[in-house]
């Protein structure tokens, strides 16, 4: 019975450990790979000097593995849900070439890119490919505002205060509240104190000069 390649991977993730060195996987992908656009074609591919399959998955933006297509080593192709094909993807095989293909890149294929192998009970993976769509920025229009009378020049202490500016300053006013008024209580006191230790040595003194006449 045929086990699908998602299952397997989830197995593979739980039982095998993870290899760096014994492997090693290219990953190639253009070079604008940050910088899509709508509808635009993207080609992924992973090289290895080993013949045993490759996983392609996707980490999205919150962190969670979306498994895509397992190619095996005789070019046979399985993607999720155990189809054949795929209306979003293409996949095959040259060589030791893994190839995948996103027929019209989307918001929903955003994310990072990670083909996987399996070799000697060991899971080894590529380094991430991230790919996003560029980010168009918009200018607001730019309208015409009055003509400011001759003569008359703008103070520059009449514009609106900075809001971070203002509660970095508001915040400052309380810290220094807070420090200055426990060390002006505690001089007070200290004060009081000194006055009252005057106090009573000058009464000890008259007290003495009286016994001694």
């Amino acid at each position: 019975m045929d086990r699908s390649p998602a299952l397997l991977l989830l197995l593979a993730l739980g039982l095998c450990e993870y290899g760096h060195g014994s492997l090693e996987i290219k990953v190639r992908s253009p070079s604008d790979i940050t910088q899509l656009r709508v509808g635009q074609r993207l080609e992924l591919e992973c090289q290895t000097h080993r013949d045993s399959g490759a996983f392609w998955v996707r980490q999205d933006k919150s962190g969670t593995l979306h498994f895509i297509v397992f190619i095996s080593s005789v070019s046979r192709t399985t993607f999720s849900n155990d189809h054949r094909t795929s209306p979003r993807f293409e996949a095959r095989k040259d060589s030791t070439i893994y190839r995948l293909v996103v027929k019209s890149f989307t918001p929903q294929d955003e994310g990072r890119y990670f083909c996987m192998m399996i070799f000697n009970q060991m899971l080894y993976f590529s380094p991430g490919q991230l790919a996003f769509l560029s980010v168009t920025t918009t200018v607001s229009p730019t309208t015409s505002g009055p003509t400011p009378k001759s003569g008359i020049t703008e103070d520059p202490n009449l514009k609106t205060p900075d809001p971070e500016r203002r509660m970095q300053e508001e915040l400052n006013f309380f810290c220094h509240i807070f420090i200055w008024i426990p060390l002006a209580g505690a001089c007070l006191l200290l004060l009081i104190a000194l006055v009252i230790t005057i106090v009573l040595c000058q009464r000890t003194r008259r007290r003495r000069c009286r016994c001694k006449r």
